[in-house]
């Protein structure tokens, strides 16, 4: 049986939260997936200055009469092998987000692409074997076309090692997804039991 595409109302009653439409939330969307993108920078850039590159600190040759540019070190950045002038150097470029504003990001994504028609809800995940043939058939049976957002409850080891080699395939728990994963797939699978799991994360209360 292939799975149900989730209309807003039945996305309602199982989530047991509003969803979003309008302009609300597009700002908290912007601000999270900006500062994910951001804390998975390594920030190990580093390039060396004129103080720290190999060489002696001798003036190359007098001021005066020998016809050629003055100079004051070989270290220079106008000398072939000398410093980096304002290069990179090792920074943290992480950001921060609250929760209440985590949740908002969630739930906006969630309700867009539910308005859009891009999410389903399957029976089950369950598969016979772990071959990669039978889940293609499984997506295949699922109308499933592009990449696409897997969510369950927990992590079917069939199903891991029946997806992890189909390009544009991503597992997630209901606890692990977040707002770029929502946003980044073209199709979105979930349980009713993830969905349910989901709208428990979005009725949270702020502590």
């Amino acid at each position: 049986m292939s799975a149900k595409v989730l209309t807003p109302e039945s996305a309602k009653a199982a989530l047991k939260v509003e969803l979003i439409v309008g302009q609300k939330g597009s700002h908290a969307v912007h601000d999270v997936v900006v500062a994910m993108r951001a804390n998975r920078r390594a920030g190990t850039a580093c390039a060396k200055q004129r103080g720290e590159v190999a060489g002696t600190g001798s003036k190359p040759w007098r001021q005066k009469g020998t016809g050629r540019a003055r100079s004051g070190q070989v270290r220079s950045p106008l000398w072939r092998k000398g410093g980096v002038v304002f290069g990179p150097r090792p920074r943290d470029y992480s950001k921060t987000t609250t929760k209440a504003i985590r949740r908002l990001a969630l739930r906006k994504a969630l309700s867009e692409r539910i308005g859009a028609g891009e999410v389903a809800v399957v029976e089950s995940m369950a598969l016979e074997s772990h071959k990669t043939k039978g889940f293609l058939g499984w997506l295949k049976q699922n109308d499933v076309d592009g990449s696409v957002l897997i969510v369950d409850t927990g992590r079917d080891p069939k199903m891991i090692l029946a997806s992890r080699n189909v390009p544009g395939t991503r597992l997630k728990t209901a606890d692990e997804v977040n707002t770029e994963d929502v946003l980044r797939y073209d199709r979105i699978l979930v349980t009713a039991a993830a969905l349910e799991r989901i709208g428990e994360r979005l009725r949270a209360e702020r502590k």
